[in-house]
């Protein structure tokens, strides 16, 4: 296998990153300083490595050459054993390396927008929408995160019908991106008098926050709206209109805010919701002009395919993309997911190993 020329691109990154950190134009630009910044972190140990690996293939390449034109059999035996101990380090080393060259996800530490719909299961779905919001609400406490509201549609019973929230955090986006798509419940609802389980589910879509430079909107291109922000039945109605619905016409998508007791706050709001789906709008459609096969090999993230169960009668959570199954239901709707989390992120590792391995 050979990564030189892979390796060597890499390294052409590293020494671009490195001249463009010096510039004045990174240098007053503190979003761009950050991300070169992580970026040369991250390549320093792929440099190293480099360097490791270039320095055994010198050694195999000098000795394989003295090997070739020695007579003394004492000398040879000396050079033979160089060059199996070169070939063999470099063969060790060629995962590690493979490791290094999987290009990383740009949207890796963004912040996250998360947004939990009820699905099908009426109220107990809403529920569980809730239970869902508080599961996640724990683990972005236990990463030492900020999670703030922006949308909230209570269910009539409890839990949510809708609730969208930002989550600000290095490497947000990168962690929790794997929880998209449709998280089914099999227990015995609290309405239920019969004791039968029953089953609900509920959606989760996690995108990257975009940033202005990401989605340029014209703002004649927007509708805005605004309403009383209430909850339900009318309960906690607010006289002041200022709750927010802003609509893109050219694609027809449609952002809300109604938590903050500004209107201005609440268009700010609204505003990064829907620059964020913008942003995904505009990646699906390049992704379906660069090929329908691709298109289909990143089906398995797709919201709209089952990822999860949470069976409380087996006290169970299975993650169905992974094959994996954990207990402790309760540790785990308290943000006790690591686990899982973790499994997901490992599983496309290595995925774009075998992807990135094939390829060279």
């Amino acid at each position: 296998m050979d990564l030189l020329p892979a390796l060597e691109r890499l390294e052409a990154e590293y020494q671009d990153v490195e001249q463009q950190l010096t510039t004045p134009e990174v240098l007053n630009d503190s979003t761009r300083l950050r991300e070169l910044s992580m970026r040369h972190s991250e390549l320093v140990p792929a440099m190293e490595k480099l360097n490791e690996y270039r320095g055994h293939l010198q050694t195999r390449d000098d000795a394989a050459a003295m090997l070739d034109g020695a007579e003394d059999a004492e000398m040879r035996s000396f050079l033979q054993a160089e060059l199996d101990e070169a070939e063999a380090a470099i063969e060790a080393m060629e995962h590690e390396l493979l490791l290094l060259l999987i290009p990383p996800d740009p949207m890796r530490n963004r912040n996250a927008i998360v947004e939990i719909r009820a699905g099908t299961g009426g109220d107990e779905a809403a529920l569980f929408a809730g239970d869902l919001y508080t599961m996640y609400n724990g683990y972005v406490a236990r990463m030492g995160w900020n999670l703030d509201v922006i949308s909230v549609n209570e269910g009539a019973m409890g839990g949510y019908k809708e609730i969208i929230f930002n989550v600000q955090g290095q490497g947000a986006f990168g962690l929790l991106k794997h929880e998209s798509g449709v998280h089914r419940v099999q227990r015995v609802p609290a309405t239920e008098s019969q004791g039968r389980i029953h089953t609900s589910a509920a959606t989760v879509a996690v995108l990257p926050e975009a940033e202005e430079l990401d989605v340029e909107i014209n703002p004649g291109d927007l509708e805005w709206d605004t309403f009383r922000a209430g909850g339900p039945g009318g309960q906690s109605m607010q006289k002041n209109e200022t709750a927010v619905r802003v609509t893109h016409t050219p694609t027809g998508l449609v952002a809300a805010s109604r938590d903050e007791r500004s209107q201005l706050q609440n268009r700010e709001k609204a505003l990064t919701v829907l620059r964020a789906r913008l942003y995904e709008h505009e990646q699906q459609k390049q992704m379906e002009a660069v090929d329908a096969q691709r298109r289909q090999a990143v089906k398995s993230g797709d919201r709209s395919e089952k990822v999860r169960t949470y069976n409380y009668p087996q006290d169970r959570v299975t993650d169905h993309r992974i094959g994996m199954s954990i207990h402790n239901i309760p540790a785990i709707m308290i943000g006790e997911i690591d686990s899982l989390i973790e499994a997901l992120s490992e599983h496309e590792r290595q995925q774009r190993l075998e992807e990135l391995a094939a390829s060279l």
